[in-house]
């Protein structure tokens, strides 16, 4: 792995319901964070921009989550910016939905390349994070990009995509979505040719999102790791989105990853706080290890996060709590970014 020092402030905070300070960034966090390389797996930050909502990354926006100057003060180094279809544009309208976002991507980066750069591999991202950088990687969320075609594949690789979540919540041409959980679906024929194909061409096929049976076609065909970029676990809070412990087994076993979501109902239905969220990452880590476990925000993809996780510049609160939690400072720099950047290092 690779350390990268980058410019964080120390105002971030943990609250309780009451709003009242409960932990301040001490200097062991603030400085533990500025030298991890910390990655967030999944944001919906483009459709924001797409829909006309905010103009661009550049500025600080409190109208969403995710804007440049506040990723810089969370110190996040590797962020994943998923392409997400609306229902509203399926089936029919998907791929054309898909370039207006990826589109949008690329503008953002030509328009901020002193700050942000497409990261297309591993080295990419060690590069430009060396530089003090932010690598951004292109992911899409919903199968339905490609069309039922694997020439399409192809070229949205080409356009710079190195992630796709196989379904959203609908069924489409390559698997049930979670929304279809009862009908008890999973990879069709042609899902499994989309596994092979973004395995060999070394993209990051992501479950979040899947039904469970989908998840465990997924777990036979893939020879690479895969990735749950923004699910929790369903032992902490019982929702349709987050894994049970033998899917969190087999994705550590298949050297996987899976980042925790900062979403308020997969956190917990009555008392979803940052501790709430930690709780999911001990189970975790009690389960399978500290190896396999990231952050996966989903940031501007839900209406509020827990009260100190606001938006994107209160990352630090994450290692402070993991400190509070007595984890090593090696293991909180896996959960982080490290083990995200390991299943990277086989995949891209």
């Amino acid at each position: 792995m690779f350390n990268r020092i980058t410019e964080m402030g120390s105002e971030a905070f943990m609250t309780d319901n009451n709003n009242h300070v409960i932990n301040t960034i001490g200097p062991v966090a603030e400085q533990l964070h500025k030298n991890a390389v910390v990655v967030d797996g999944h944001i919906d930050t483009l459709l924001e921009i797409v829909n006309g909502n905010v103009t661009g990354l550049t500025n600080k926006n409190d109208n969403i989550h995710v804007d440049l100057p506040r990723m810089k003060q969370g110190g996040v180094n590797v962020q994943l910016f998923a392409a997400f279809i609306e229902p509203v544009y399926k089936p029919e309208r998907s791929l054309k939905r898909t370039l207006q976002l990826i589109s949008c991507f690329h503008k953002e980066i030509e328009a901020n390349q002193e700050t942000i750069s497409l990261a297309l591999s591993y080295q990419d991202i060690h590069d430009i994070v060396r530089t003090g950088k932010i690598a951004a990687v292109l992911s899409i969320e919903g199968g339905e990009a490609i069309a039922g075609d694997l020439e399409v594949l192809h070229c949205l690789y080409r356009l710079g995509v190195r992630a796709i979540g196989l379904t959203w919540n609908e069924r489409n041409e390559i698997a049930d979505g979670i929304g279809e959980n009862s009908a008890g679906g999973g990879l069709t024929s042609f899902g499994c040719e989309v596994v092979k194909e973004m395995n060999d061409l070394g993209m990051v096929i992501d479950v979040s999102h899947i039904t469970e049976q989908g998840f465990w076609d997924v777990i036979e065909h893939s020879e690479k790791p895969i990735i749950a970029s923004h699910s929790n676990a369903s032992a902490q809070c019982e929702h349709l989105r987050n894994l049970n412990d033998e899917q969190i087994t087999a994705l550590a076993h298949h050297g996987g990853v899976m980042g925790m979501n900062f979403a308020l109902p997969f956190i917990d239905a009555e008392n979803p706080t940052v501790s709430r969220l930690l709780d999911h990452i001990d189970h975790i880590v009690s389960l399978v290890g500290p190896d396999h476990v990231g952050l996966g925000s989903d940031y501007d993809g839900i209406p509020s996060a827990p009260e100190g996780l606001e938006d994107i510049s209160k990352m630090p609160v994450i290692t402070q709590a993991l400190l509070d939690r007595e984890y090593s400072q090696e293991d909180i720099r896996k959960i982080l970014g490290g083990n995200f950047l390991r299943v990277f290092s086989k995949i891209l």
